[in-house]
Formats: structure tokens, sequence, C-alpha cells
């Protein structure tokens, strides 16, 4: 489909525009992607929606609770309409792709929608708000994709950068709307990465965070086979990149290879996120996941035996179609003998479209609270008892903000990573830190169950 381009009446360097990014890290370099489109077309990127008179809002749209958060912030969003001089509001990503039509027809506050292919067009989009007449206000056609991916994006984190190498999903959990949502896998091509991430240590930035839906199974479309070890050796050899951090695998892509790349790589953090959604044999199975509970504790004991430090984050879920008390105890129980250092917990909650939308043997809403909160219990126990292993230890942090009280600097090591982890609280008695140091930390203080406290050395 192609469009003319509809120049604004208002010039573009008076308008102001604020993105919002909501849900996961792959959401947040979408919307970096899209501030930078922006600022380059000429448009004001704010942080203020007060000073706005564009609010474009990334949303999720993987689980009810996003779907809930993303609709709470469209409506608190559109206040600003009533009493400032917010005039439009875009909707881009997960859900606008998902319920496009339902929210502009249920949500008059909204302009326009953009899917998950189309967050390239922003730039059109808002022009022709600002123009005569509006040509197309639902973009929603085609699923995923990487062509509005830049080398030089708006990087908003602190301290490291996010650094997307893949899109969409080859995996069809029986639970999960990703899929129908983003697509397929596709890999970016390698040298894009390697540029992108060249720009990023321009900047200072010391650490990177490979993001994708399944980050081992990189390169499996583009070079026919998975190539994630390569790729963490060319990332390696740039100059002033210190600490590469790997998100989202999965088990079976957990090869010898990448373990000992991983192993033996200093720049490597020794951290590995490998959501198993299940301990059960039956509720993975029925979950449509290649995962069994003895590939699991087979890959964990080649990981410890490689890399004794490692830090092993994963995610459940609870409550899944036909998972039984039995099931649910087993859960349990080889969660206690694999000790995750970190793990998040998912209540179940039906998808459209999905296989386990319309399953018999639904769980109860109180049932699956319970097991949530259980599965978090025995978790709080394993974390505890894991953390005070660190006690005396010695690590490189990542610093990243400073605490309220102006006491602390807080950071993460290769333990920790941003958003879903603990961190690290640090005293500088070696002279003042800049956001983005990476300094050595002596952890003196384990007392807390997931915090920890440390002094620089």
């Amino acid at each position: 489909m192609s469009y003319c381009v509809i120049m604004p009446d208002m010039e573009r360097k008076d308008i102001n525009i604020t993105l919002v990014a909501l849900g996961c890290s792959k959401n947040l370099v979408d919307c970096e992607c899209m501030s930078k489109l922006l600022k380059e077309a000429g448009y004001n990127v704010v942080s203020d929606i007060a000073d706005s008179d564009v609010a474009v809002i990334n949303t999720c749209g993987f689980i009810e609770s996003a779907k809930t958060e993303a609709i709470s912030t469209i409506l608190d969003v559109a206040d600003y309409k009533q009493e400032g001089r917010l005039k439009h509001i875009v909707a881009t990503g997960c859900l606008a792709q998902r319920y496009s039509s339902e929210i502009l027809d249920q949500m008059p506050e909204v302009d326009a929608v953009l899917g998950t292919a189309h967050y390239g067009d922003i730039v059109k989009v808002v022009d022709e708000l600002f123009g005569s007449d509006m040509l197309e206000n639902n973009l929603t056609d085609g699923l995923g994709g990487l062509t509005h991916m830049l080398e030089d994006r708006d990087i908003s984190t602190p301290g490291y950068a996010w650094l997307k190498i893949g899109e969409g999903c080859l995996h069809r959990c029986a639970f999960c709307a990703i899929p129908l949502i983003r697509g397929t896998f596709i890999s970016r091509p390698m040298e894009d990465i390697v540029k992108e991430a060249e720009v990023i240590a321009s900047k200072g930035i010391k650490e990177i965070i490979l993001a994708a839906q399944d980050t081992t199974n990189y390169g499996i479309d583009l070079y026919k086979k998975k190539c994630l070890p390569e790729l963490l050796r060319k990332l390696s050899e740039i100059d002033g990149i210190e600490m590469i951090r790997v998100m989202y695998g999965y088990m079976d892509g957990m090869t010898d290879e990448l373990i000992d790349e991983m192993a033996t790589n200093p720049k490597i953090t020794h951290y590995f996120d490998i959501p198993i959604q299940h301990g059960c044999a039956k509720i993975l199975k029925a979950m449509f996941r290649k995962d069994t509970p003895e590939l699991i504790t087979e890959r964990l004991a080649a990981i410890r035996a490689r890399i004794p430090d490692a830090i092993i984050r994963t995610t459940v879920m609870v409550g899944f179609p036909g998972e039984t008390e039995e099931d649910f105890e087993e859960l349990k129980a080889n969660l206690s003998k694999w000790e995750f250092d970190r793990l998040g917990c998912f209540i179940f909650s039906p998808e459209e479209g999905t296989k386990a939308f319309d399953m018999e043997d639904q769980v109860p809403d109180d049932v699956k609270q319970r097991r949530y909160e259980e599965v978090y219990a025995l978790q709080q126990e394993i974390s505890s008892k894991l953390t005070k292993k660190r006690l005396g230890t010695t690590v490189k942090v990542n610093i990243v903000s400073v605490s309220d009280d102006g006491i602390f600097y807080i950071g993460r090591s290769y333990g920790e990573s941003p958003e879903v982890d603990p961190v690290i609280y640090v005293a500088a008695e070696t002279g003042e830190l800049n956001i983005g140091d990476i300094v050595d930390v002596k952890i003196v203080d384990c007392s807390d169950d997931y915090d920890m406290t440390g002094v620089t050395v």
C-alpha cells in the first residue's frame, strides 16, 4: 500500500510529541526507534505529556494484565485532551495490532493505530494528523518486521542499552499470542547488529543486552544454523563494550557451544534467562513446549558444571488448563530441585486465537492465585539462600542511578538484569561515581531476601 505525504499545517518544529513504552524491552527498542525517526523529521520529542501535542503509546497485549495496563494508560493520557494542549493520541504495538478496530470504535480518544509492522510509518501518520486530511488511521496489515530498526536510535536507559537481534517467534506455545501479533521469527542481519553495537559503544555505553523472543534461535532463518555464539564473539570484539547480557533463551537452545562461549568469553555475563513455563511433563506437553523435566535437569547441570558462578533466571506459569494439584506439586518439587536464582511467575490468562483459549478444565481464579503465591513463597526461600552465598564476593557493578536518599549508588552486577531482578546498593569508598561506570564492588550485606549492599574496592 502506498501513500502520499500530507504535510502538517503546523510546522514540525512547533509540535511536541511524547512516547510511552509499555511492556517488554523489545517494545522499548521499537519506541526508541520511533523517537529517533520523529526527531530526524523535525518534531520535538518531550518527556511530559502535559507539554505535548501528540502522545504515542506503544502498547503491550501479551496477557490480560498487560491489556488492562495499556487501556488504562490510554484513558489516563486522554485526560490531557480535555485539560491540556494534547490534540492527538496514537496507539502502536501489540494491543493496537490485535484490537485495532475495537480501539478505534470504542475509544474515540485514539486518533490512529499502528501495528507491529508499521512503526516506520510514525512520521507519516503524525504529518497526516496535523494536515488537511487523514488518509488511513488503521495501519495494521502485516505482522512484525525489522524495517524500522535504526543503527543510531534514541537510547533511553541509563548506563546500558537493549540490542534487538530478532523479531517474532518460531514456537507455537499453546498459551502465547506473540506469533499472532509479531509473526514468525526473523533474525536481524549480523552486520546490522554489530554496527548498532558500535554506535552504542561510541556513546560511552558499556553494557548491551541482547533481546529477541528467542535469542538462542538467532540466525536459524538467515544463516540456516544457530549463530548466537558467533554473534557474541563479534560483539565482544568491539572496543568500549565491557558487558554483554543475553536474555530470553530456550532450554533446548543452550547448546554446549553456547555454554562454552559464555564460559570463556570475558565480556559475556554468566547470566542465563531461560523461561521454562512449567516443571511437569504433562503440562509442558499440553503447552506444546519442547522442554521436558529431564532436558531441563540435564541442561542446568551442564551450565553449572561449566560455569559454577552462573546466575539463572526462569519464568513459570500456573493455572494452565488441566493443571491438577499433583501437577502443581510436581512443579514445586522440581523448582526446589533446580534452584533457580531468579524466578518470575505468571497466572494463565486465556488469549483469543491461541490453542489454550477454550481448552477444557480451566482452573478457577482463586486456585490460580493460591498457586501463584505458593510459587513465590517457595522462590523467596531459594533466592534468599542463594543470595547469601554471594556475601564477601567482589563483582563488577554497572552504576545506573542514585538512591532516593542520596546515600547509595544503585547498580547491577552480572547477576542482575534491569527491571526484573534485584539491585546492589553501592557505597562509594573510592571516590565519586558516574552513571554508566563499571566498578569493582565487594558484597557486604545480603540480609535482604533479594537486594544486596556493597562497597567499592
